[in-house]
Order: structure tokens, then sequence, then C-alpha cells
């Protein structure tokens, strides 16, 4: 199993009070190797919650998360920075591209966080041929600004792409799109999931997005449950 949530449950104290507030309630979701997953549900209810939590940028107030066969609660903080950077991909509603780098900037960032000393001509092969596959390659010099939010989008999921990791976790990304730009970004991401071997977990309210996976899920009141259609 590429990941796993156990039991999770995530619990926020309400400020001001000694209540807390039940987000997630005993969440159990396998990952499987190259898999895509949808996961919908109304604004609250959680879903951005439980992809911070596969992702390791939160932690569980109950539970287990498994990644690669390793359980993240045994680790420290620097051990699940690592295997974050390695092993997890990130792509957000907004693209988050720096606007004083160019495109092509931006997509090496990620190689910064790196302990090891990756080959920089190979690195940057590996991103001019990313960028050309997403339909970028006559904007590698261009910044921000003067591109579109999605093409922006688009180089942000190259971005996530750079350290080749196993699992792709995506937070609304076509949240800031029209309906054309967020058709071809879905369709992107699913191409990418098979062309890249990666596991994809999508969180949408878009059912048209959703239903470009595999698997699919519906977050409720707390709780988890698998549907066959949407």
């Amino acid at each position: 199993m590429l990941a796993e949530l156990i039991q999770i449950s995530k619990y926020y104290h309400q400020s001001g009070t000694n209540n807390q507030n039940l987000v997630l309630d005993q969440i159990s979701l396998a990952v499987r190797e190259n898999e895509s997953i949808a996961i919908v549900g109304p604004s609250g209810s959680g879903k951005s919650t439980l992809l911070n939590l596969l992702g390791t940028l939160d932690k569980p107030s109950s539970g287990k998360i498994i990644l690669n066969g390793m359980d993240t609660g045994e680790m420290n903080d620097n051990q699940v920075a690592e295997i974050r950077s390695r092993f997890i991909g990130h792509v957000f509603q907004l693209h988050y591209l720096l606007p004083q780098l160019t495109l092509l900037e931006n997509v090496l960032l990620p190689l910064l966080a790196r302990r090891d000393k990756p080959d920089q001509q190979v690195m940057r092969t590996r991103a001019l041929e990313l960028i050309e596959r997403v339909g970028l390659a006559d904007h590698i010099h261009q910044f921000p600004y003067s591109m579109s939010v999605g093409e922006c989008q688009r180089a942000a999921v190259v971005r996530a792409l750079m350290n080749q990791p196993r699992l792709l976790l995506a937070d609304e990304p076509t949240g800031s799109l029209d309906a054309e730009n967020a058709d071809q970004l879905g369709k992107l991401l699913v191409e990418l999931n098979h062309e890249q071997q990666i596991a994809l977990v999508v969180v949408t309210h878009s059912f048209d997005l959703a239903r470009l996976m595999q698997a699919k899920y519906s977050l409720n009141s707390g709780k988890l449950h698998r549907v066959e259609s949407l």
C-alpha cells in the first residue's frame, strides 16, 4: 500500500472555550500505487484537513498515517519533512508561484529543499520536458504576472512533479479556473497520473473533475464513504 489513513480523527479547539470541534471522525483511507481518488463534500466538511493530514502538513488528534510502509507518528519533524519533500507533491487551488521568478525558476524551486545534490543538468532537462508536456514550452522565461491563471496552475503541477513524487495531492486544483481551463487541467492530471506512474488524490467541489478519477469518496459530517457514482 502506498499510503494509508488508519482510524484518523481530528479535533480543533474552539477559540476562547474548552470545546473541541470534531472535523474528521475515525476515517480510514487506502491509496494504492498509480490509483486516482476523488474526495467530494460540502464546504467545511474537512476535505482540505484530510488532504493536509495525508500530506503530513498536519498531525491527527488520533490514528495513524502510514506512508510507504512507515508510520509518520514514529518520525521526528525532520524525517517527516524529508519524506514529504521526496514522496509527495502538492497542488493547491492557488498556484503560489513566486512573482519574482520565471516559470522555469519556479519549477526548479523544490530542488533547493533537497538534502541530496541532484544533478542540475538532469533536473533542468526534466523540468523542460515536463514544461513542454503541459504546453508551456514558450513561457519558460515569463513571469507569473504575464501568464494566465490556467497557465500558472499548469506550471504549479509541473513544480509538484519535479522531485518525482509517488503521490500527488491536489486541493481544489480547478477551483480558480473557468470551465474550459478546469476541464483541461482535470484531463491533464489524469494523463500525468498514468504517464508519471503516480497516485493522485484530489479533493474538489467539482463533480466533473471527480468523475475522472477511478475511486470516488464523499466526506460529510466527519465521515468518509466510498460512492460508485456522482
